[in-house]
């Protein structure tokens, strides 16, 4: 029987093996970068094993490192994870060779699937459907086509191509993503599913040539080719999910499969499926097939690697529904564009469980307040599951607890996952892969815009109240208050469309007196003053274009209950240094307090392109004094294992390149300068 495991691997794949661990009296080791040194799962392991350096590269990819480990903290088995080295068949090998026991399948079945045009091949012979493939841009015949890493996963690697003149770039920025991600830049080419949905069926093997469907799960909602909202089961007639578990059986049934795995299918619309690839490993979406079973698939993997037979022969029956979303750090309305810093605050209500199955709501994370999202790996956060009888209910909870949860100091996609939860055609099932390219309604934000104010509102009065709380001296008189009230208070907040200028005026009683609100976006928005008090209120709704009536029902430092238009609502303020996060009843927003008095600044070139978050500029595409046209390639900047392409926002000359290929800049630093075609000298 296992003793002590090492998990190969970080973040909230290694706190949810060590979970199990813990309930079955498994001793566990962790692995951990310099970067993680502090994350949870390091604390959380009974034993840690530092690996020097931050990059995946310098530390979680190095299998000398990682066996070393293992022996120096005396574990006897070995668990991947996924990502990383958990596809790799030669770190399974050397697990082997090592006298470690390896969780997870055969290195003999790893280098099966792993090679993915072999895999078609074999699969094939096994009856299993395929697309039409290719394995070089000269020689496709029909488009549109999806290039693909031939190893790992994730979405990384991958490109649709809907151009035959774009289909050469297309393969060569595949190949250095998938080289950057999985250490292999091998791609092909597959042709492209139009409104395709992605099913998955979760199978597992043991050793005694036990092979079993344990349901599917429906992964259509997606962002560049990455999951993000996941379901099970999935919305499917009894015949063809019937099916789709055969063709998952025989594809494991052909390599001899032992452990978890995943069968990933393309199902058209016609109903017609179609093999992807095989993940032989643990996926991010497992919770969802654990929560309609009942079953712990990290328990089952321990009991198939140490030579038990799986106690179960057949699919299990699903009980009710449930859908997971992947939270992370990534700003939607900037295509997606990782975020880094610190997570100052991470709450989210209702929670029932953590790494196990539960019904009810389950949180898998791998972060907890004041964690710090570095750029060195993926932008996932955590993983919230809500299990419930109905389908419609398991997202409407769901929903409801990401709307409620406070998640300050990253820009998140969160806002993006509950409006899809919401919207009508994820009700009505009505998805697929291209479900996001569809749907730009579901991009805004749960806040709308012309509330900002009244969160900004309630930023400045939560300041104040916070003002008076640390006043030493003659802390009952309220803010600002003056015996000639002439002069309101003035407040001035960077918010997400441009800068806030708030102004209030408090009564001898800290009552609202009068109030206002300008904002870059609405210059508009006129002082109204205000005199009726909180327990008088009941007037009607503002007309349209004038800033709502207000009355100040309550004011402390963390909450701020207004009464606007007779209607009470809550605002939650979360403040850290200059910024301030504001919670309320619509949606969140983060606002940074700006000087009333700013020092000056030296100005930025015109033209300038700032670095959107930290990273390595990979290539430089144009050189000094070259002519560009808007939306031309400039240079590319490579974090958080993808490509970011800097494009020229418009037509120009080139003039400044401050940093050269493999240069590491900083958020806001300078990476270009496009000068106006009139100001060129030429």
């Amino acid at each position: 029987m296992i003793q002590k495991l090492l998990v190969a691997n970080r973040g909230e794949i290694a706190r949810r093996v060590f979970a199990t661990c813990r309930a079955l009296g498994v001793a566990t080791v962790a692995v951990h970068s310099d970067a993680d040194a502090g994350a949870p799962f390091v604390a959380e392991a009974d034993q840690a094993v530092r690996l020097p350096g931050n990059t995946p590269a310098e530390t979680y990819l190095r299998i000398d490192l990682i066996l070393n480990a293992a022996r120096r903290a005396g574990a006897d088995a070995v668990h991947p994870g996924y990502g990383f080295l958990a596809e790799n068949a030669e770190f399974a090998a050397a697990v082997t060779d090592a006298g470690l026991t390896w969780v997870g399948p055969t290195a003999k079945a790893i280098a099966a699937m792993g090679d993915k045009m072999a895999a078609k091949a074999l699969l094939a012979d096994a009856g299993v459907p395929m697309l039409p493939t290719w394995t070089e841009d000269d020689q496709v015949t029909d488009f549109p086509v999806l290039v693909k890493a031939a190893a790992g996963g994730g979405g990384r690697g991958m490109r649709v191509v809907r151009d035959p003149a774009a289909l050469a770039t297309a393969v060569a920025s595949a190949r250095r993503e998938a080289a950057a991600a999985f250490g292999d830049g091998t791609v092909f080419i597959e042709r492209y599913v139009e409104r395709g949905r992605h099913v998955e069926v979760q199978i597992f093997g043991d050793t005694f040539g036990t092979v079993v469907a344990l349901g599917e799960r429906d992964c259509s909602i997606q962002r560049r080719h990455q999951k993000i909202v996941e379901e099970a089961p999935a919305v499917l007639a009894p015949e063809l999910r019937e099916r789709l578990h055969a063709a998952a059986v025989a594809a494991g049934r052909a390599v001899d499969y032992v452990g978890a795995g995943t069968v990933e299918f393309l199902l058209a619309p016609d109903g017609a499926f179609f093999f992807l690839e095989m993940n032989t490993r643990l996926q991010v979406e497992h919770p969802v097939t654990e929560a309609v079973t009942g079953l712990d698939l990290v328990e089952l993997q321990l009991l198939v690697a140490e030579g038990e037979p799986l106690p179960l022969a057949a699919t299990p029956p699903a009980d009710g529904h449930a859908i997971e979303v992947r939270l992370c750090a990534e700003d939607p309305a900037q295509d997606f564009r990782p975020a880094t810093g610190t997570l100052h605050r991470f709450a989210i209500p209702g929670v029932t469980g953590e790494f196990t199955p539960t019904g009810g709501l389950r949180l898998d994370s791998g972060v907890v307040d004041g964690a710090t999202v570095s750029v060195h790996y993926d932008s996932m956060l955590a993983k919230l599951v809500a299990r419930a009888p109905t389908r419609a209910a398991a997202a409407r909870a769901l929903a409801g607890a990401l709307a409620r949860a406070e998640l300050h100091g990253v820009v998140t996609n969160r806002d993006l996952l509950v409006r899809v939860l919401r919207s009508r055609e994820f009700g009505a099932v009505e998805i697929d892969t291209g479900f996001l390219e569809r749907h730009g309604e579901v991009f805004a934000p749960l806040l709308p815009a012309d509330q900002v104010a009244l969160a900004a509102l309630a930023a400045a009065l939560a300041s104040a109240a916070r003002r008076r709380a640390e006043a030493r001296v003659l802390g009952g008189v309220p803010s600002g208050w003056r015996n000639v009230p002439a002069f309101p208070q003035v407040a001035r907040y960077a918010g997400p469309d441009g800068e806030i200028e708030v102004r209030y005026r408090l009564d001898r009683r800290g009552g609202l007196a009068g109030w206002s609100a300008a904002s870059d976006g609405d210059r508009h928005l006129a002082a109204r003053r205000q005199t009726r008090r909180a327990e008088g209120a009941d007037g009607e709704p503002t007309a349209a274009g004038q800033p709502p009536v207000v009355a100040l029902v309550e004011a402390a430092p963390d909450l701020v209950i207004l009464d606007v238009d007779g209607v009470r609502r809550g605002f939650r303020v979360h403040g850290v240094g200059s910024q301030v996060f504001v919670d309320g009843p619509d949606g969140a927003t983060s606002l940074t307090q700006l000087p009333r008095f700013p020092l000056p600044t030296a100005a930025l070139a015109a033209g300038s392109l700032l670095a959107p978050l930290p990273g390595a500029v990979a290539r430089v595409h144009v050189d000094v004094g070259q002519r560009v046209a808007a939306g031309d390639l400039l240079l590319t900047l490579e974090a958080m294992k993808l490509e970011h392409p800097v494009l020229a926002p418009t037509d120009g000359v080139v003039t400044e390149l401050p940093v050269p290929a493999g240069g590491q800049v900083d958020t806001g630093a300078v990476l270009a300068v496009v000068a106006n075609p009139e100001e060129d000298p030429e």
